[in-house]
């Protein structure tokens, strides 16, 4: 969320020739200059300048999808934090909409969620008048500085015009500090059965479950979590929620962990099980992770959207973030992606797919089907020239190691992957161009394959300075950054003799700041 504030294999070649992205169709004439910058991402949310980091309050009115997000405007780190705000009809293209919280006497504005209050249980609501209400930890850097335990509580926002303008509740907060360090990131939901509101906080090393009738008066529930999952950091950013599969209802606890990740650093677990209004149980003892690359960190779901739970998360790591190589900004959102629930045997996991808004900015498929490649096989008479941002989707008959790669002039890479003999897919990075802001970044990271079926999709949606694989249908995830010298200008696809590519579609995607 915030963090440590002090953070501080013989292979076949297969080779796509790639113009540079300024000699392509797709013009960027019509993109703002400061989206035009070195590794600016051209398909994922950015902030225009400045530090960027967790996605919050994010909720779905009226048609239009609200993105907050810790956001300091004074600087390219981390600072004191406020909410800055984006709103969007279609989850890609964003308007940059005024800062919405700012810090106070109570402190800097950090990690929380946003809800319809359409009952005005709160009595926030005016004329007939909606209320959207945000709720958020207040954090107190002088308590913190003083080494007191009690400088995070909670507190509350709401707005009668539709999200354009907040006012702070003068009752604030509203949930006080009984006396831990970490006490933060409340995700607020309606639980019908019970008529009242569920707060999920993230306490420490574990999670609280909280419960009111008005937004303003909180009872403790339950904890959860203290002899679960993954505990090599904080607990932070949770969210509560049902999902449907095969007509079963099972809830979803989101976990965000920092450091203790799969592959070093921030990521985000998950646990399926059930709640009942006043305790959440698991049905699984193990570790069970919903992204498993270095770069997807504090993801919640959008509240408002029924039954559709749309996820978003902060594309970077606490352990690199503040010092990757942008000048004006940092830092990137992941694509929004719908989860789902998907039985592999006996067990029930989530499968994260990018959200069908994608196609918004797709462009004409090119189709190649039934390759037989043995030796070597150009598909540079077979494709157009191919450029970032792009979506590749390959389709195999039978799983097989197999790699796409990125490359430039200057011998850097990307590598992204399937390993047969070790059943994992991968990123890696290692000598992908600048890798040493940091020493933990030139990495390769790890995802087990969790699907047991013979045949393997893999769809990579990649953007100037980013990949996002999605396989077996979003059952294996993983999101990784890079930061080559020279952009990328080479695509190859690297497998062993005889493997069959049944299908592979490239598609062309449009930046989203034209």
């Amino acid at each position: 969320m915030h963090r440590n504030i002090g953070i501080g294999l013989a292979l076949l070649l297969v080779t796509v020739i790639v113009k540079p992205l300024t000699a392509q169709p797709h013009k960027t004439d019509d993109v703002p200059a400061s989206y035009k910058e070195p590794y600016r991402p051209q398909i994922h949310f950015s902030p225009k300048e400045k530090w960027m980091n967790d996605p919050n309050g994010m909720v779905y009115y009226k048609g239009t999808y609200h993105l907050f997000y810790q956001y300091y405007p004074d600087s390219t780190v981390w600072g004191p934090m406020h909410w800055g705000h984006a709103t969007s009809k279609d989850l890609i293209h964003w308007q940059h909409q005024p800062i919405a919280l700012y810090p106070d006497s109570l402190g800097y504005i950090f990690s929380g969620s946003a809800v319809v209050d359409k009952n005005n249980t709160s009595g926030f609501g005016k004329s007939g008048k909606v209320p959207l209400v945000a709720i958020f930890t207040h954090h107190d850097p002088v308590g913190d500085k003083a080494g007191r335990n009690d400088y995070q509580v909670q507190s509350l926002a709401y707005s009668l015009d539709d999200g354009k303008t907040w006012i702070k509740y003068a009752g604030n907060p509203v949930l006080k500090n009984p006396g831990i360090k970490d006490f933060r990131d409340p995700k607020v939901f309606w639980f019908e059965a019970g008529k009242k509101w569920i707060m999920t906080l993230a306490v420490l090393d574990h999670i609280a479950f909280y419960s009111s009738k008005d937004l303003k008066n909180w009872s403790k529930e339950s904890e959860f979590g203290k002899d679960l999952g993954a505990h090599g950091g904080v607990w932070e950013c949770p969210d509560l929620f049902e999902l449907k599969g095969n007509g079963k209802k099972v809830w979803v606890l989101l976990v965000n962990l920092n450091p203790g990740g799969p592959n070093g650093g921030s990521a985000t677990q998950y646990f399926i099980g059930d709640f009942d209004g006043k305790t959440f149980t698991t049905s699984h003892r193990d570790t069970r992770w919903l992204d498993y690359g270095p770069d997807e960190y504090a993801g919640i779901t959008w509240s408002n959207t029924s039954n559709r739970k749309i996820f978003l998360g902060w594309m970077s790591n606490w352990l690199y973030g503040t010092v990757v190589p942008t000048d004006r900004w940092r830092s990137a959102m992941t694509l929004p992606r719908d989860l789902a629930l998907k039985q592999v045997g006996k067990d029930w996991f989530i499968t994260s797919w990018p959200s069908k808004e994608l196609n918004v900015i797709t462009g004409k498929p090119v189709v190649l089907q039934n390759l037989k490649v043995q030796d070597h096989l150009d598909l540079a008479t077979k494709l157009p020239a191919v450029a970032f941002p792009c979506r590749i989707d390959i389709n195999l008959e039978t799983a097989a190691t197999h790699a796409v790669v990125l490359s430039n002039a200057a011998g850097e890479e990307l590598v992204v992957g399937y390993d047969k003999q070790g059943n994992q897919y991968y990123i890696d990075r290692r000598h992908s161009g600048k890798v040493d802001f940091q020493k933990d970044f030139a990495s390769r990271s790890v995802a087990p394959r969790i699907s047991s079926a013979n045949s393997m999709n893999l769809t990579l949606v990649i953007d100037i300075s980013s990949v996002e694989l999605f396989a077996d249908n979003g059952l294996s995830v993983m999101t990784g950054i890079f930061f080559p010298s020279t952009p990328y200008t080479n695509v190859q696809l690297r497998a062993p003799v005889g493997i069959i590519i049944k299908k592979m579609v490239y598609t062309r995607l449009s930046s989203i700041w034209k």
